[in-house]
């Protein structure tokens, strides 16, 4: 599990919200947003040979564009610490922060990225832990 970036547990979903006639976010809305994001990957990483996408970034590429405020270093040190992760954890949480960053068209990733990129490797903790 230390090495899948993003654990997500799937709950049943209710048949209310199965019969709504709300509708969600359009296909095309979602689609738009990512390639808007894999464009900005693509640029950031222009210089980068080999790269041009976050999940590709080296440590190096890690330190240079997934900086946190203190705010958001506080959540991380707290959720190595408290649930015991890997190294390579540590890692593929910025990548994973940086991309929820670059899909909300934020410049810097900010305290809520990580804390959801935090969310996304709990799974294997409350499996493995």
């Amino acid at each position: 599990m230390d090495r899948i970036d993003i654990h997500v547990e799937v709950p049943l979903v209710d048949f209310k919200e199965l019969s709504s006639s709300e509708l969600g976010e359009k296909s095309a809305t979602i689609r738009a947003r990512v390639a808007a994001a894999r464009e900005l990957q693509t640029q950031r990483f222009a210089k980068n040979k080999g790269v041009s996408i976050n999940a590709a970034m080296s440590a190096k590429l890690v330190r240079e564009h997934c900086a946190l405020d203190a705010t958001s270093t506080s959540y991380l040190e707290h959720a190595m610490e408290s649930m015991n992760f890997s190294a390579r954890a540590h890692d593929r949480i910025l990548k994973v922060a940086r991309t929820i960053a670059d899909l909300a068209g934020c410049e810097k990733i900010q305290s809520e990225h990580i804390l959801e990129a935090i969310q996304y490797r709990s799974l294997d903790r409350k499996l493995f832990g």
